[in-house]
């Protein structure tokens, strides 16, 4: 098992910004990609954004393109999730998954981590 931490999370006012982070034990090239999700009770976990760990390259879901950025630091073994103009909907536990394929394909998932959005 490959533990994952998330933490960042937090309760913030609409308009305002978080920033996640996940940490995994060794290194992030270890991983085809990396990514966070989020859900809300009664609601399937859904995605939120995800990066290509070699390329940079990154997805976003509709609901959040232009608001919240991905990104990886091989340094510090480390993926982001910057969010800003944070809306009550963003409202949801947020958790970090990554993705390895070699030698074989297993997925990881972290704890969790709570954003509030509200006034």
């Amino acid at each position: 098992q490959v533990p994952l931490v998330e933490s960042g999370g937090g309760l913030v006012q609409p308009g305002g910004s978080l920033r996640l982070s996940c940490v995994t034990s060794g290194s992030i090239r270890s991983f085809y990609t990396m990514g966070w999700y989020r859900q809300t009770p009664g609601k399937e976990r859904e995605l939120v954004a995800t990066i290509f760990i070699d390329s940079g390259r990154a997805n976003y879901a509709d609901s959040v393109k232009g608001r919240f950025t991905i990104s990886r630091d091989y340094t510090k073994n480390t993926v982001y999730l910057q969010m800003n103009n944070l809306k009550p909907e963003d409202t949801a536990v947020y958790y970090c998954n990554a993705w390895r394929v070699r030698p074989e394909s297993v997925i990881y998932w972290g704890q969790g981590t709570q954003v509030t959005v509200s006034s």
